[in-house]
């Protein structure tokens, strides 16, 4: 069963960059430190700023990112941290390499998800796109998050350099125990960016013959399976997560984002100062999320323009959803 997930007011989601340092150097990865900072937040400050949220609002929901979040020493009690103040979820995203001991000091009743980088069903393309022996380091650490008892998830960042293996990820899930699997299309941001011209983003056409019938496929295994709408049609709605959900992005710098194709700019509408959450001065992303174009997504019009196609007399063909926008299926 297939639904899409739409936005709403009711729930918050934090996604959490409690620092920017890896230990990889993947060749999409969307981190920025000019534009996001190079510092560890201290315990203090993870904790101020978590509060801030969930006083906001009752249901919560943060995922600790990086960077790589665990090679934060503080993870764990960052994460303690989250429980107490009443978090309704707690999500882990990691590249597998589960440093400082992480799945010791944190419980399945702590983390509802560690969430594991995967960007290949063989060993050959994923460390091609993230780096020598990750592959095996990742497979590991997944076994060993679930005969731990922690639930998992598997993210797969769709490209041109590993579309054609999506498929292959089927056996692979299954045989691992992945209770989700996230598909996620590669944005033009950090590194992705630098790449210039180098198509890395799949095609409309691609994208719609592949990945809706990969997903309904694994979902027959009884795994929920994630996925960007990406692309919707002329009649259909278009609606942006910045002006009617509350999702916010954060970095060690203290910026504060609600779309993250905004990331490589300093576009920020909201700031930390002195663990205070702050409105930024006009123009900021949230002036641009208020423009009501034909292509659907203004920042994808005005980042990534390659994604749209016109028509002869100059209109769109289709809409691009914002980047929030989700299908879900189950099996």
């Amino acid at each position: 069963m297939k639904k899409t997930v739409t936005f709403s007011k009711d729930a918050t989601n934090i996604f959490f960059h409690i620092l920017t340092n890896c230990n990889l150097k993947c060749r999409h990865c969307y981190i920025n430190p000019e534009q996001h900072g190079e510092k560890s937040l201290p315990s203090e400050t993870i904790e101020a700023w978590l509060k801030v949220f969930a006083e906001k609002s009752k249901d919560a929901n943060v995922i600790f990112l990086g960077g790589e979040p665990t090679m934060h020493p503080d993870l764990s009690l960052a994460v303690k941290k989250a429980k107490v103040l009443g978090y309704n979820s707690i999500t882990i995203d990691t590249n597998g390499y589960l440093f400082n001991d992480i799945l010791s000091k944190v419980t399945p009743d702590d983390v509802d998800y560690f969430s594991f980088s995967l960007d290949g069903a063989t060993r050959q393309t994923n460390d091609m796109i993230r780096g020598k022996g990750c592959y095996d380091k990742c497979i590991a650490g997944i076994q060993k998050a679930i005969t731990k008892g922690f639930h998992t998830s598997l993210i797969y960042t769709v490209s041109t350099d590993n579309i054609l293996e999506l498929d292959l990820m089927a056996p692979l899930l299954e045989d691992l125990g992945i209770n989700r699997f996230f598909i996620q299309v590669i944005g033009i941001r950090g590194k992705s960016a630098e790449r210039g011209r180098e198509r890395l983003q799949v095609s409309r056409s691609e994208w719609l013959k592949i990945i809706p019938v990969v997903a309904n496929k694994i979902a027959r295994l009884g795994i929920t399976v994630i996925y960007p709408k990406v692309y919707l049609s002329l009649d259909e709605p278009f609606e942006c997560a910045g002006l009617v959900a509350e999702n916010y992005f954060i970095f060690p710098n203290g910026r504060v984002y609600r779309c993250p194709l905004c990331e490589d700019f300093p576009l920020h509408s909201k700031v930390f100062k002195d663990n205070i959450l702050l409105n930024t001065p006009k123009i900021n992303e949230y002036d641009l999320f208020e423009l009501n174009i034909p292509e659907g997504c203004v920042m994808n019009k005005l980042i990534q323009p390659d994604n749209l196609s016109y028509k002869k007399d100059g209109t769109p063909e289709y809409k691009v959803a914002c980047c929030m926008l989700k299908e879900e299926v189950r099996g």
